[in-house]
């Protein structure tokens, strides 16, 4: 069968339905992951225990049922958990010692988009590097007959679901704060709702039932025209907090008391401050090569050890598992829990917020305050360049005094200011992200500067 080759990406499997992936697609797809399963986990196909789930998008039910189908047909025991959250399908997979799993998601993506998120046994992402060429491949050289004999088991994994989350946190220690919730007619609603509602918070409920139409914005808290609305909310409430939700629920953006959206950078060293601090310090954290020294930073002040990591889901849970990390976070809102079985969650990050705000009796702002006063962050800025590793090279010996490092594109280091340039996985595109320690000012000028070089 010929399946677009375009459709197999860094992360996951993603492209538009009826063009690039339908339900024979799906099928396929199905089929050749077991098959790779079965290698990476040197079984066989009729031995293996694979968890499904699939968002509310309208083509979901039927990819899902196809997915489903084609897992089936190798003989592979299906456990479908149906309608869920993304993290939700994580959890069945480490909860339950499975073999893999199969998210039928096109997580932010708008409305015509759909696909398929991938994980092995201990809710390990595949990549492009490491498992989803693979599949492209056994699918390219034809999959041959089916031996058939799988098997589809109905599972209900919410109660188990909430229960381990609110693990996370002292539930009783939760004030009453008024929080505006943004679902984007996605997963959050049913898989955050039933927990927020349990913690007596004066809760204003926004676009929180799933709706595949995206009647009221698309599913990407990422984009500022997504968020306004939020953020007016929040102003015109008078709340404590806004929390916004992707499309698929696995990651979650917060908007702080003045309506300020947070970026990920220090919301990752809030989180991991507070975690180190209910965990007694020592531990490791990870966090990625775009992020703000104020990680690091507060790592090490609250007794924990940090360590940079490439971006990107698949990089991060593998080193999450390698190293026993308590917690990873990225700029994009991907965060890890190494009580999550080392996978990413939207759930867990909002109650740990509500309970830091609530035990230290702060404002949001006021937690942010230290971080904004002296960190000056550009975020990330895309440039479409002919030849990226050229230029990656150019900014190299144009900053040749700097401490460069490769871990991820080109890290540029100097005391009072810093960047790291990294190239698209899909695009013709560089992304910037820099910082300085100076003030503003300084970084508007250092990043007009580097983006001068990058656009010349």
């Amino acid at each position: 069968m010929q399946v677009p080759p375009e459709i197999f990406k860094a992360y996951d499997i993603r492209g538009l339905y009826g063009e690039q992936i339908d339900g024979d697609v799906a099928e396929h797809v199905g089929r050749a992951f077991v098959r790779v399963l079965a290698g990476l986990a040197h079984k066989a196909p009729a031995d293996l225990r694979i968890g499904l789930g699939r968002d509310m998008r309208l083509t979901a039910p039927e990819l899902s049922a196809r997915y489903r189908d084609g897992m089936v047909a190798e003989g592979a025991h299906v456990l479908d958990a149906g309608m869920v959250g993304t993290e939700m399908l994580y959890f069945l997979v480490g909860s339950r010692g499975l073999d893999g799993g199969l998210m039928c998601t096109a997580s932010h993506n708008p409305k015509p988009y759909t696909g398929a998120k991938l994980v092995r046994e201990g809710a390990i992402a595949l990549s492009g590097d490491h498992g989803i060429q693979d599949i492209r491949r056994a699918i390219e050289e034809g999959l041959g007959s089916a031996p058939g004999d799988g098997s589809v088991e109905e599972v209900d994994v919410a109660a188990d679901f909430q229960r381990a989350a609110l693990g996370f946190i002292d539930a009783g220690n939760v004030a009453p704060l008024k929080v505006v919730v943004d679902g984007g007619n996605g997963m959050a609603g049913p898989m955050a709702g039933p927990l927020l509602e349990r913690l007596g918070l004066d809760l204003v409920t926004t676009y929180w039932e799933p709706d595949g139409d995206f009647p009221d914005h698309e599913p990407n808290p990422l984009l500022e025209e997504n968020r306004r609305f939020i953020v007016d909310k929040v102003r015109e409430t008078g709340a404590d907090l806004g929390i916004a939700w992707d499309g698929d629920a696995d990651r979650c953006f917060f908007i702080d008391d003045t309506g300020r959206f947070v970026d990920g950078d220090f919301m990752t060293a809030i989180l991991a401050e507070h975690l180190l601090t209910k965990n007694g310090g020592g531990a490791s954290i990870l966090y990625d090569v775009r992020a703000s020294r104020a990680v690091p930073d507060t790592v090490v002040r609250a007794g924990g050890t940090a360590h940079a990591n490439r971006v990107g889901h698949a990089f991060f849970k593998t080193r999450m598992r390698d190293e026993g990390a308590l917690f990873g976070g990225e700029v994009s809102g991907h965060y890890y829990f190494h009580g999550f079985y080392d996978a990413d969650s939207g759930t867990v990050p909002a109650l740990l917020i509500l309970e830091k705000l609530s035990v230290e009796g702060r404002k949001m702002s006021e937690l942010l305050d230290p971080y904004r006063s002296r960190y000056f962050i550009s975020g990330e800025i895309n440039s479409e360049v002919a030849d990226a590793e050229a230029k990656m090279a150019e900014l190299q010996e144009r900053y040749a005094d700097a401490r460069i490092s490769h871990l991820d594109g080109v890290s540029v280091d100097y005391d009072d200011w810093r960047f790291n340039v990294r190239s698209s996985n899909t695009e013709p595109l560089l992304r910037l992200c820099l910082e300085s320690l100076v003030s503003q000012q300084d970084m508007e000028r250092r990043r007009d500067e580097v983006l001068g070089v990058i656009r010349a």
